[in-house]
């Protein structure tokens, strides 16, 4: 039966790497520049889990923020067994844009990613995470929210452009958040049931419009309730570890890629009973304790499965919280941890990300990193890990940080030092060592002002030296003009780089 089992995924494996050639040769007239993987080794290549939750903030775990109110010990267990970053940014401080860079390991301001209600946002053929790891051997599988576009064409027909359409073996997820309908699970590329129901609008009452028990009109499957979807993805993630171990034996098992992308703490904040009333920070704080405590199942699981000591685990959150000044003042939790702004903000709050890497034998436990990283790195870094080359244009903004996981960084690595994103509302931030750019007025994103016109005299831009100033509490624009003046110019080179 598991001769059966490894066949039937090696043909699936081969179709998919003939056709990911054929259509990046035509798109873009190379290969995949990838090694076959006969030539691979087959002994050296961990399991990778990439947890990813939802809009959760910098202060927010406990191993990050010592003053939090939102009991974390799941996620803090990983931080004493691994590697704690602290300057790790989202491509973008929104969902989708910060989806899209994970993916494929390209800045999401070179695209239109507004177009992903209808459309895909990654091409046929791009390099994307799982399509570099399914050419090394990986059973590759995601669970959870997608937010990167399907071609959509009605939920009654197939879903084309989607996770399994860009390297991985299987899918169970939802095609965006849990508070944007149409609201329906699906299964690799076809709704498991169409939301032919229709579910009112909510909101909670004391939190503002957008937070709290907050979702939108619209179409839901029947029997789907959004209370269930958080629970029902942690089955759904330890019911792949599950058949992996059961179907991969022997000392030329394939490893498991497993991409669990929690729609949650993103509202709507719907904890289950077991779990309210169990934080100092309201609704949203015991909906993170709920997430923390699906996290520790699927660690368990990895553990009983024997997986633990070759997996490397990888914790870190899309983009910032939905967190107000009244709310730290209310509830004294500061989802933040110091920095400014929230979701959205080309602020720090908006991108500064808490990221985890655990990897026994590999990473050393209890350890922290201050190297600069961006989520864009995770394919070049998985590149790194399994031994493989980039070809151009694959991964365009991806650098590996593998040199900082395995403690080997020196003076002569190359390694990241520039970031560049672009923020909700359009604002462009340039990062070069400390210092930190913004083209404009304003957040950028949710917290108001979110963009100011300059008056006369006014300072036209933002600029932070985040070594000395990390919450951003003094424009230094007026006083650094030779700064201001590189840091544009590395931002044009960066912007223009790529087409």
């Amino acid at each position: 039966m598991f001769r059966t089992i490894i066949d039937a995924r090696a043909d699936r494996v081969a179709t998919f790497r003939l056709l990911s050639v054929a259509v990046a040769a035509v798109l873009i007239g190379t290969g995949p520049g990838l090694a076959k993987s006969d030539d691979r080794p087959n002994d050296d290549r961990p399991n990778i889990v990439l947890i990813l939750v939802d809009d959760m903030g910098y202060g927010d775990p406990g191993c990050f923020n010592p003053e939090s109110k939102i009991p974390t010990p799941n996620i803090d267990s990983l931080a004493t067994s691994g590697m704690r970053f602290t300057d790790a940014h989202a491509p973008g401080p929104l969902c989708h844009m910060s989806r899209y860079g994970l993916m494929t390991g390209m800045y999401p301001f070179r695209i239109n990613v507004n177009r992903w209600p209808t459309q895909p946002l990654i091409e046929p053929g791009q390099m994307t995470v799982a399509s570099l790891l399914d050419s090394q051997g990986y059973e590759t599988a995601m669970v959870g929210k997608w937010h990167v576009g399907f071609k959509e064409n009605g939920y009654d027909h197939p879903l084309p452009g989607g996770p399994v359409d860009v390297g991985f073996d299987s899918f169970f997820g939802i095609r965006a958040s849990t508070d944007i309908p149409p609201y329906f699970y699906i299964r690799d590329n076809h709704a498991v049931a169409p939301p032919s129901e229709t579910i009112a609008a909510n909101r909670s009452p004391g939190w503002s419009p957008i937070q709290g028990a907050f979702w939108r009109e619209g179409g839901i499957a029947p029997g789907l309730e959004l209370e269930d979807v958080l629970p029902r993805f942690t089955e759904e993630a330890i019911t792949v570890i599950d058949k992996h171990r059961q179907s991969q034996i022997g000392p030329n098992a394939d490893p498991l890629m497993l991409y669990l992308a929690f729609p949650a703490p993103h509202t709507p904040w719907l904890p289950s009973p077991a779990f309210q009333n169990k934080s100092g920070a309201g609704m949203y704080g015991d909906f993170l304790v709920m997430v923390d405590a699906m996290i520790g199942r699927v660690l368990d699981k990895l553990e009983e499965a024997g997986m633990s000591d070759n997996t490397m685990v990888i914790f870190t959150s899309d983009n910032g919280p939905v967190w107000y000044d009244e709310d730290v003042k209310r509830l004294g939790h500061d989802s933040s941890g110091g920095l400014r702004g929230m979701k959205a903000d080309a602020w720090e709050c908006g991108h500064r990300m808490p990221m985890i890497v655990r990897w026994p034998g590999k990473v050393k436990p209890g350890s922290v990193s201050n190297q600069l990283v961006s989520f864009v790195d995770f394919l070049a870094t998985f590149a790194d890990v399994t031994g493989q080359q980039l070809e151009e244009g694959d991964g365009p903004d991806s650098m590996s940080f593998l040199p900082a996981l395995l403690g080997k960084a020196s003076v002569e690595t190359k390694m990241r030092d520039t970031l560049v994103l672009k923020s909700g509302s359009g604002l462009m931030m340039v990062r070069q060592g400390d210092w930190k750019l913004i083209d404009g007025l304003g957040s950028g994103g949710f917290s108001k002002p979110s963009k100011v016109k300059a008056g006369e005299g006014d300072p036209t831009g933002q600029l932070y030296d985040l070594k000395n100033d990390l919450g951003e509490t003094t424009n230094l624009f007026r006083d650094k003009p030779e700064v201001i003046d590189r840091l544009k110019r590395e931002l044009d080179r960066v912007v223009s780089s790529h087409p």
